[in-house]
């Protein structure tokens, strides 16, 4: 009964995550973070390699990164599928899709192996844990959670590969202190490493749950009288066995070290952002990133912060259901609880210094985990009211029914009021076809630009060069002039870079509207260096969202 129920939830959640899966617009990180490299690969075209730091293999260059602190490894991973179904956008967001589809199963497993390692199942030492009411209910809650279906949908965007890699570093590491198994540590050790390569945000849990397991380890072995049996036993851990946990760590992040050792990419961006983040974040003020991220955690568990699909919904019951499951199972049963809670607080301490910005997407990371913990929490109001059932008599049971009764009503119109949402935001989002950045103007524009054989416009703003790019299969190749080094003004070398193409009448120059604009000064520049030419800038074309919200515009300066 307890597959069944795992495989309905699995449907329902791709149900709602594949609906109409070209919408919203190609965003830029999708494209920039997978598509592009992907496509180029594909295709035979020259590689842009982030930094240019690549590896030669079989006359192809390799990405190592996509940005400095991202891996190249969902443009690997895109191969196959691109390759398979053709390149277009919901051929790329299969592959977020599916990735999300591994982290509800790997959750699952994870939990399942958490409940056996605090039950200390004697009989499940030798075998594979069944499947869990704790995990089935974690599953079932994050399959139709609006956030995890929205950033499933546009997995790459929040790199939501770091999910299933976290949640089998998890599964094995906790498989490890349950049974002892080499092969799991080594296991552990490995996802780990590979989840940081997705991205380096994944030390938010992979740092934690190695000081936690060393914890754990440590505790069981001193609380261990002399020639006395432990329950659960203690794993071995010898020399050895550390070494080849720490190879199978340091494995996967060789492309890396190599590509900091080529471009000092990853230090530079750690040591120049991490008293003041590239957006402006201070991180010694960590009361004030506290009092932004706790508004984020309730956002993430309501769901209501999907504005750029055309409208905001959410659960409004969800964060008071959340804490109040998850608070009133902690007071009775501390022992299951504690350490899930303990790696999601820690990981959430974290979050609050970024060398980015204080985006809600990072959530996106925790949030298998937070469901993780209300499944337990949940179980535990059910197993425990259940074992009671069978102890009392009739009278005690009437309440015991009572309570069963209640957090199964409870958890269903969780359930209810989280499909509710996301249904209304597919509603939304087929009338909106995506607002601002995430808006299907982009497909416009690239179709624009290739069928017009304005193969090379000049980019004079972010967000344009990967989609139009992505989408245009790599015939138009935007080149990108307006410089990364501030997003408030253009650096001293604009003006002369923007000479050289004006030269050139024939030039096209791509511009984002007025009020869209991203990084801020060039636009006027360009108007102004136009203008002392005694020339004049003409708007060729313009690309608006479906509400006639402009987005994206075309100019000659003839």
């Amino acid at each position: 009964m307890a597959a069944f129920f795992l495989f309905a939830f699995f449907l329902l959640f791709l149900f709602l995550a594949t609906y109409n899966l070209g919408l919203p617009g190609l965003h830029y990180d999708e494209a920039k973070e997978a598509g592009l490299n992907a496509m180029e690969l594909l295709t035979g075209a020259p590689v842009t390699a982030f930094r240019r730091a690549s590896v030669p293999l079989f006359g192809v260059q390799l990405p190592l990164m996509v940005q400095d602190y991202i891996g190249a490894l969902n443009v690997y991973l895109a191969l196959p599928l691109l390759w398979l179904t053709g390149i277009g956008v919901p051929n790329l967001r299969a592959l977020a899709i599916l990735t999300a589809l591994v982290a509800l199963l790997l959750l699952e497993r994870a939990v399942a192996e958490w409940i056996c390692l605090c039950r200390a199942e004697q009989g499940a030492r030798r075998r594979r844990p069944p499947i869990s009411l704790a995990g089935v209910m974690a599953v079932a809650l994050l399959s139709v959670s609006p956030s995890f279906i929205f950033w499933s949908r546009q997995g790459i965007f929040v790199t939501n590969v770091m999910q299933p890699l976290t949640l089998a570093c998890i599964w094995q590491g906790v498989r490890w202190l349950r049974l002892g198994r080499r092969r799991s540590l080594l296991l552990s050790a490995f996802w780990g490493g590979l989840a940081l390569y997705a991205k380096v945000q994944a030390v938010w849990l992979v740092g934690p749950l190695g000081l936690l397991a060393g914890g754990w380890w440590l505790w069981q072995r001193r609380s261990t009288p002399p020639g006395a049996a432990k329950t659960p036993a203690t794993p071995p851990l010898a020399l050895p066995l550390l070494a080849g946990a720490l190879g199978a760590f340091m494995l996967p992040l060789l492309p890396l070290i190599l590509f900091n050792v080529q471009t000092g990419g990853l230090w530079s961006a750690l040591s120049r952002n991490a008293q003041t983040s590239y957006y402006g974040v201070n991180n010694a003020d960590w009361v004030g990133n506290l009092a932004v991220r706790w508004q984020q955690w309730g956002q993430m568990l309501r769901g209501d912060h999907f504005w750029y699909l055309g409208g905001v919904y959410g659960n409004e019951l969800a964060p008071w259901l959340w804490g109040a499951l998850i608070g009133s199972a902690l007071w009775r049963w501390p022992k299951v609880l504690v350490g899930p809670l303990l790696l999601l607080l820690a990981a959430f301490g974290l979050s609050l210094f970024t060398i980015s910005d204080l985006f809600i997407t990072h959530f996106a990371l925790l949030q298998p985990l937070a469901y993780g913990v209300a499944g337990v929490a949940g179980a535990q109001w059910l197993h425990k009211s259940a074992t009671v059932l069978e102890q009392q008599g009739k009278d005690a049971k009437f309440w015991q029914y009572g309570r069963r009764g209640i957090v199964v009503l409870l958890l269903l119109a969780w359930l209810v009021l989280d499909v509710t949402a996301t249904v209304r935001y597919h509603s939304a989002l087929n009338r909106s076809g995506g607002l601002a950045d995430h808006s299907d103007a982009s497909y416009h524009l690239a179709y624009y630009l290739r069928y017009n054989g304005l193969g090379a416009p000049i980019a004079l703003d972010w967000g344009i060069d990967a989609p139009v790019r992505f989408l245009s299969q790599g015939s138009v190749r935007p080149i990108e002039i307006f410089g990364y080094d501030s997003v408030a003004e253009p650096d001293a070398n604009f003006k002369e870079r923007l000479a050289l193409f004006l030269a050139n009448p024939d030039n096209v120059y791509l511009l984002r509207a007025e009020a869209q604009t991203v990084f801020r000064g060039r636009r006027q520049l360009f108007l102004d260096a136009v203008a002392e030419q005694a020339r004049t800038a003409v708007l060729v074309q313009t690309f608006a969202q479906r509400d006639g919200t402009p987005l994206f515009e075309v100019w000659r300066a003839p």
